[in-house]
Formats: C-alpha cells, sequence, structure tokens
C-alpha cells in the first residue's frame, strides 16, 4: 500500500509495541505529529523540553525493560536530546530518539533550525541514521529497535529530513518477528552470522569459574548494572545464596539483588560501606556480574581487589579488562550466564569468611537537630510508609548516594538514576516517564535543590497529565557534593556553590498546580508523605537539611579502596 514516510514511521512504531511517544513538535517534524492524531492508540507526552522528553524515554525504558521513544524537531530540538542521549548511553539504557531534519536539498547550506545530530550524537549512541530515502524508511526503523534493544542495550537516533516525511512509497507491512528473517535487517543478521541475541556464553568459560569458586574460601560478588538490564534478580540471588558470598552493588546494580538480602554488603567503592570495601580488599575471589569496573568503583586499579582473582561477567566484550586485569572472564548476558551457573554449583559454606565481613557493617549515624532534618531521617520516613514495590527516580549528588545507601531495592528497575554520566537534571523527566510506564505503582523522585532547578519546569507535564510524582528534596542551600568536596580538599573555600537565591519551592509547585510543603522534622515529614500518597496528587515536599551534611562514608578518587577520608 502506498504510504507517506510520516505514515510509514508511525506503522513501524506499530509494529514495535510502542504505546507511549516522549516529545516536543517544531517546523520540520510537523507531518509526523500530524500524521500523530490518526493513532489514538500511541500516547504522545509533551513535555516542557527536549532534554525531559529524552530522560522521560529513558525512565520509561528503565523502569519497564521495554525500548523508550522520544521525538524532535531539527536545529535546537536536536541538540537538547544530546544530554539526554549521553545518559542512556552511559548507562546501556535503550532508547530510540527520532528526529526530522531541513528538506534534502537544504542540508549543508547553514539552513534555519539546521544540525548535523547523526555527526553530533555519533560518539553517544549505539548507531545512528540519516534516512536520505523513503523506501528505507521502514527498514531503518525496525533495524534502530533491533539495535537499541539487543545485546548490551543503548540509544539509537534516526533523523529523517522532512521532505522524507511527506513522499510517498510502497510500504509492506511486517511483524516484528520477522524483521530480523527479511529486508535490511535480515540481510545484516545474515552477513555478520548472528541474530542480534546475547552470545552464548562458552561452556569451558562457566566450568573453570564453578572450579574458582569452588577452590575459594574468600568470594565476593559484585552486583552490577548488567543484573539489572538483563532482569536478572531471581537468578542472581540465587547464585549468592548457592556460593553462600557476600555481595557489594554499584549504583547502577541497585535492584539486581535485593538490599535486604542477609547477603547484602551494600553499596561498593567510593561511596561505599565498609564492610563492602573491606571485603573487596581481602576476598581471594572477586566475580563481577555486570560492572564495568568505573573509577567509582575500581578507584585504583591496580591496588583494587590486591589479593583477589579477579573474575569479569558481561555482555560486552570492549568492558573485559578494560579498567581492571582479571584473572578469568565470560562472555554473555548476565541472566544465561548465571543460570547456567547455578546449574551446575552445589551449595557452598563460606560462614567464617561472611562472619569478618559483616563485623564491619555499621549504621552511619547523623547528628538530630530541631530546626532541620537529617537524611537518614528523610528515607527512614519513607522507607517506612511508601509502598515496598515503590519506583524511585533521583538526581544526581549527595541526595543520589544517601538514597542508594539508606534504601533497599527488590527488584530491577526501582531505581533509576544517572551513574555514568552524573546527570544533574535527571530526575524528573526519569521520574514522569516511569509513572507514564508504571501507572499502577507509586514514584518518587528524589532530589536536590542544586539539581532541580535545573529541570523543574517538567512540573508541568507532571501537573498536565495528572501524575502523582512525590517530589522529595533534599534542600542544604549549596550544591552539595561539590561543596563536600570543597571542605575536605580546597580547605572550606567555597566558589560558586552557595545557592543563597530562589525560588520558594512550595509556592512554585503551587503555581505549577501541584501541592508543595515545607517540612523541618519527621512528623511533618510523614503528614506530608501521607497526604501526598493519599491525595493521588503531585507534590513538592521541602525537606530542610543541615548545609555541611556530607555523605558518609568516602574515598578519595584514585585511593585505595579502603582508605576513607569520611568514615
Amino acid at each position: 500500500m502506498q504510504m507517506t514516510g510520516a505514515q510509514i514511521l508511525m506503522e513501524c512504531l506499530l509494529e514495535q509495541r510502542v504505546d507511549t511517544i516522549f516529545g516536543y513538535p517544531g517546523g520540520t517534524i510537523l507531518n509526523v505529529y500530524d500524521e500523530l492524531l490518526n493513532y489514538p492508540g500511541i500516547r504522545h507526552i509533551l513535555t516542557a523540553h527536549e532534554q525531559g522528553a529524552c530522560h522521560a524515554a529513558d525512565g520509561y525504558a528503565r523502569s519497564t525493560g521495554r525500548v523508550g521513544v522520544c521525538f524532535a524537531t531539527s536545529g535546537p530540538g536536536a541538540t537538547n536530546l544530546v544530554t539526554g542521549i549521553a545518559t542512556a548511553y552511559m548507562d546501556s539504557s535503550p532508547v530510540v530518539c527520532i528526529t526530522c531534519n531541513v528538506d534534502l536539498p537544504l542540508l549543508g547550506k547553514d539552513s534555519f533550525q539546521e544540525v548535523d545530530i547523526t555527526g553530533v550524537t555519533m560518539p553517544i549512541t549505539k548507531c545512528n541514521y540519516l534516512v536520505r530515502d523513503v523506501n528505507d524508511l521502514a527498514d531503518t526503523v525496525r533495524e534502530a529497535f533491533a539495535i537499541a534493544r539487543s545485546g548490551r542495550p543503548g540509544p539509537v537516533l534516526i533523523d529523517i529530513p522532512r521532505n522524507v516525511t511527506a513522499v510517498s512509497t510502497e510500504y509492506v507491512p511486517l511483524s516484528r518477528g520477522e524483521h530480523g528473517k527479511v529486508g535490511k535487517l535480515g540481510q545484516l543478521v545474515k552477513r555478520s552470522s548472528q541474530n542480534f541475541k546475547a552470545p552464548e556464553p562458552d561452556y569451558r568459560d562457566i566450568d573453570i569459574l564453578c572450579d574458582m569458586i569452588r577452590a575459594s574460601e574468600r568470594p565476593l560478588v559484585i552486583c552490577g548494572g548488567g543484573v539489572v538490564r538483563s532482569r536478572a534478580d531471581w537468578e542472581f540471588e540465587e547464585f549468592a545464596n548457592r556460593i553462600d558470598a557476600p555481595v557489594g552493588i554499584t549504583v547502577m546494580g541497585a535492584g539486581g539483588f535485593r538490599g535486604l538480602n542477609r547477603l547484602s554488603t551494600g553499596l561498593v567503592g567510593m561511596h561505599g560501606s565498609q564492610a563492602s570495601n573491606m571485603a573487596v580488599d581481602a576476598c581471594d575471589l572477586l566475580i563481577a556480574v555486570g560492572c564495568r569496573f568505573s573509577d567509582r568503583v575500581a578507584l585504583n586499579p591496580s591496588s583494587f581487589a590486591r589479593n583477589a582473582r579477579i573474575v569479569q561477567i558481561d555482555i560486552d566484550r570492549s568492558e573485559i579488562n578494560k579498567n581492571v586485569e582479571t584473572a578469568h572472564h565470560i562472555i554473555g548476558d548476565a541472566r544465561r550466564v548465571l543460570q547456567l551457573l547455578n546449574e551446575r554449583l552445589e551449595q557452598q559454606d563460606h560462614a567464617p569468611w561472611k562472619e569478618y565481613v559483616f563485623s564491619y557493617k555499621t549504621v552511619t549515624e547523623y547528628d538530630e537537630a530541631d530546626d532541620r532534618l537529617t537524611p537518614s531521617q528523610v528515607l527512614d520516613a519513607i522507607a517506612r510508609i511508601v509502598p515496598r514495590d515503590a519506583i524511585f527516580a533521583t538526581d544526581v549528588g549527595q541526595h543520589q548516594m544517601w538514597a542508594v545507601q539508606h534504601l533497599h531495592f527488590e527488584y530491577s528497575g526501582q531505581l533509576v538514576t544517572s551513574g555514568g554520566f552524573g546527570t544533574m537534571g535527571f530526575g524528573l523527566g526519569a521520574a514522569i516517564g516511569a509513572q507514564v510506564g508504571n501507572p499502577d505503582k507509586l514514584v518518587l523522585h528524589i532530589t536536590g535543590d542544586g539539581s532541580f532547578r535545573m529541570n523543574l519546569n517538567e512540573l508541568s507535564t507532571e501537573e498536565h497529565y495528572n501524575l502523582p510524582i512525590i517530589t522529595v528534596l533534599f534542600n542544604n542551600g549549596a550544591l552539595g557534593m561539590v561543596r563536600q568536596w570543597q571542605t575536605l580538599t580546597c580547605g572550606g573555600r567555597y566558589s560558586q556553590t552557595t545557592l543563597d537565591r530562589g525560588p520558594d519551592f512550595v509556592k512554585l509547585a503551587e503555581a505549577y498546580g501541584l501541592a508543595g510543603r515545607r517540612v523541618t522534622d519527621v512528623t511533618q515529614l510523614e503528614a506530608a508523605l501521607h497526604e501526598a500518597i493519599d491525595s493521588g496528587r503531585g507534590m513538592v515536599i521541602d525537606c530542610a537539611i543541615a548545609t555541611d551534611e556530607l555523605v558518609r562514608p568516602m574515598v578519595s578518587g584514585g585511593g585505595n579502596i579502603t582508605e576513607f577520608m569520611v568514615d
């Protein structure tokens, strides 16, 4: 049947079972938005800014496990996606960004709102496309979604010149199950001798690791983001229980292993617990599942796990030995590798080793005052009051680390946070995406006053679509994490980190049509949380905390993992 490029695009999105798009229209993408009116089965969420749209698509993807989709127009519309794309790329989140550009004859002529967005985003996408011929559009969309979700997931961008969305060609419907068999994608599969599935682990590598585990007296397992991405939390927990080993968790691995499991030692690395970091230093076998050993985990690669044989399990071969030298590795999807290990391993017992590790497990205490809250008070109240299956989206900074340290996540996708790129302003857009993708769950947005300022315009999106997101704001009147570094390394010289200015966040929430509450003690906080949950409407809860509150513990960058600057 004959269809325009805009119609073909929408039909291809239906093929991919897309039910939600986040976006912002503009001149070059008008044909697509006009056609969108004919597809009531696809919900469009109009955000306040394209960056918010990309973060929302990312939050949708992380919390649901499905591909997130966002639309933007050319020029500044497209470049406003860049931070969101980089955020998704660093954390391996499957997002397809669809932009439209100026007409083909105008490309390369510095036309109004023209930008080479494929060139701009090449380093931060798994793949990107400029579709010059409408006859290639359907195949390109099918290939883009396959790449975004396959192997190690990640963002893909499709840029379509405006006139390509207007011209017509023959469109042949194709079910998603057939995409890898015919057309351009089918040819790619044949040429590459692969089917966009994860590589099957080498069984010999599995057997070698089983023997290493049997020989180990002090094993430690690290749960990384790959466990979350593959939704392997059940297989990982069975593995940890079977080998009876302590488990350290990276920021991106939160939710991949239940925080309340008796084997959990908590966060590992720069802001890791003493139990986790001492276990890294003393173990004789370290098994990292879906962990790339970033500089926030392996602060000093030369001394990291210095007494251990290190084993890395990862779907991406390029991550092996990139940051830390390993004694053994297994290439494959985390869930499949763990299934094979669980089939082969008998129950282990490491009671003496666990006793040593958990002797370091302590609770960080914060000084209490009458006129302010402590981070632990805020998060303890949240843990007691909100449903256990609530989804948490955070921004980046001190509040992010406090949340990961204090909250006990139970399933993959429960925590939505920017780990690799550390994007301030990520949280509210991500919370919107998570709420749209999980309408039956409570979504909390945990943020700081610095991060919140960056994209708080998305409160208008929250209000318009009646999204009952609860924003819990850690308000210390400063760029807290930067100020913490200034306290520790700059002799207390605070250059441009004091936020002694507006807005009044309660009045701001009310101006957007949401509820706002300012709280200074636990009783007020508990009342605000109950009110927000019972009302079923969005609320901003402004929590006053001390300006000089620190994230504890803390190891300096490049230091030994057991040498704490702050304990």
